[in-house]
């Protein structure tokens, strides 16, 4: 049986074998997708934080809550207009939770490289169901 040979180039009298730049280049390429993945997520999860904020603070506080709550609706349609269904109102609520639970940024800023938005939903929703069956327990 006839061996294969590693094809090499040679540039400026240096051999490159191709079958290494070739790995060598994927990682590099991989390494950073991976990189700007968590980047992206990262940005992400505090665009939702900082809109849930805004929302809570400036439309939602004090007398104004009833009359919010129809401006939030209209905001999120105009928003899914712009930007698609990730700011539908479903998700604007989620985003407004977030802010409430998770009131201090600093915390967030910290924890969003780890956690996905995936995930805060997730421990809103373990929060739900926390207060839920306390409050099941307490009419008891």
């Amino acid at each position: 049986m006839e061996k294969k040979s590693k094809k090499t180039l040679t540039l400026k009298n240096t051999q490159i074998d191709e079958s290494s730049l070739f790995t060598n280049i994927s990682q590099i390429i991989e390494k950073r997708k991976y990189q700007a993945g968590i980047y992206a997520n990262r940005e992400v999860t505090l665009m939702y934080w900082e809109i849930g904020n805004h929302i809570r603070s400036t439309i939602l506080d004090g007398e104004r809550a009833e009359y919010g709550k129809k401006i939030v609706i209209t905001l999120s349609q105009q928003l899914v207009i712009k930007y698609g269904q990730s700011f539908d109102i479903d998700n604007i609520r989620r985003m407004i939770r977030f802010a409430e639970k998770f009131n201090n940024f600093k915390i967030v800023a910290e924890l969003a490289p780890q956690l996905s938005w995936s995930h805060f939903l997730e421990l809103l929703l373990i929060y739900r169901q926390k207060k839920n069956l306390k409050e099941k327990l307490m009419r008891y």
